[in-house]
């Protein structure tokens, strides 16, 4: 029998219900439905990764390695395994049925030792969350390149979800991400003179967003010594040294004045739910009274709060993300009031898909950056992380708080309309 058809009757066997792709194997062979994506088995390494991961590490690593790969559409390809799930249509076999498919991979030559993982994971050591830890784990992700982030990103170098105000063809990533920094400061209410904190600034777009064109005078602290760099070479090359400073600063070793407005943009997926009320009550100490704070953040449901074992494993270690009561609650419980919350689910499809065309538009380039292995993490991460989004597995959301008086003044308008204003 061709070792395709093998693999679409191991694969039925596994699944429940024939895959939804159709397979091609290392002897050429093809088996399943025609007309859209192909996955592609190059080796029996693959199989021997998802028979000691058989999950979606193996899976990832399996492609990251190259050892497993998708003709056409990856995101469709995703899509399309994911749908399975949605149906209910995949099962969990039986102990006779797992004895079988054991039996198969022996003819097929599968078993073997553990293959090693694709160098590019995550080996973070120590205990989470530790200021050590979160060092390393920042730099695992954010010092890959300064110059692979602004191949993918737009000019700003806004990493961080868009805000998409048009439909026109002709709006882009970037119109997007301008929006989203101009509604940051238009909640925070920032004016002239005003001081405002920028926790986890990455590449600094809106510390520098706001100094250019607020005329705030904005502090950003960052763990990335070289998002750090980029951030001061930008102050320095647009003349902002008297509005803007970045630090290589942890959040836990802020010791300022109170500001008047804090901007903080998918950073608290990074402090961990054990660290997340440390982070809540540092926000509200760094306010001042009526001061502020605009956080924009990934949510996830109650059951699963983690990113998941490709995320935490190739992008962002040891992230977290609970459902967005739950942030309310950790921030209200710290002294802050929560204004208002706004949901940007939908927003983030879109993001995603502008940097994967991105990506794909500049593949060689990328590749001859950060190599085949690292551009196949961003192929993956920027498919799969759309489709979450589209999905509502995932959804980010941008939550405005004030740190009351002490009488309970808030200083903020009666409506949103004069508050945006």
């Amino acid at each position: 029998m061709p070792v395709a058809d093998t693999l679409a009757e191991l694969a039925t066997r596994a699944l429940g219900a024939p895959p939804p792709i159709r397979l091609r194997a290392w002897d050429g062979s093809e088996s399943g439905p025609a007309g859209g994506p192909v996955g592609i088995v190059r080796s029996r390494r693959a199989l021997r990764r998802l028979l000691w991961d058989p999950n979606e590490l193996g899976l990832a690593r399996a492609y990251v390695s190259g050892d497993l790969d998708v003709e056409g559409d990856l995101a469709e390809a995703l899509g399309r395994f994911w749908e399975l799930t949605r149906a209910a249509r995949i099962s969990r076999p039986s102990p006779v049925v797992l004895l079988s498919m054991a039996g198969t991979a022996l003819r097929l030559g599968v078993v073997g030792p553990r293959p090693a993982a694709p160098p590019e994971e995550a080996r973070l050591t120590g205990r989470r969350h530790t200021r050590s830890r979160d060092r390393a784990a920042i730099a695992h992700h954010y010092d890959l390149s300064n110059d692979f982030y602004e191949r993918v990103l737009d000019p700003r170098m806004a990493y961080s979800c868009g805000y998409w105000t048009s439909t026109d063809p002709g709006y882009s990533v970037e119109d997007a991400q301008r929006d989203k920094l101009d509604l940051v400061c238009a909640k925070l209410g920032l004016r002239p003179g005003m001081r405002m904190l920028d926790v986890g600034c990455g590449w600094g777009s809106l510390t520098i967003h706001a100094a250019q064109h607020y005329g705030v005078n904005v502090t950003g602290i960052t763990l990335s010594e070289q998002q750090r760099r980029f951030v001061q070479d930008r102050i320095d090359r647009e003349g902002l040294g008297d509005l803007a400073e970045v630090r290589l600063q942890d959040y836990r070793e802020l010791a300022d004045p109170p500001f008047d407005a804090i901007g903080t943009l998918e950073m608290g997926e990074h402090v961990g739910a054990e660290n997340y009320p440390v982070y809540a009550s540092i926000l509200f100490r760094m306010l001042r009274p009526e001061g502020r704070l605009l956080l924009q953040q990934m949510s996830r449901g109650a059951v699963e709060q983690g990113g998941g074992s490709f995320i935490e494993s190739y992008i962002a270690p040891d992230m977290n993300m609970r459902p967005v009561g739950q942030t309310v609650d950790l921030l209200e419980r710290a002294g802050l009031e929560v204004r208002d919350v706004e949901a940007l689910r939908e927003h983030y499809v879109h993001t995603c898909r502008a940097w994967a065309s991105t990506i794909e538009s500049r593949w060689a380039e990328l590749v001859s950056l950060a190599g085949e292995r690292t551009a196949r993490v961003w192929r993956l991460y920027l498919a799969g992380s759309a489709l979450a989004f589209e999905e509502n597995r995932i959804g980010v959301h941008q939550v405005l708080a004030v740190r009351p008086t002490v009488e309970g003044r808030s200083g903020m308008p009666r409506t949103r309309v004069e508050a945006w204003a």
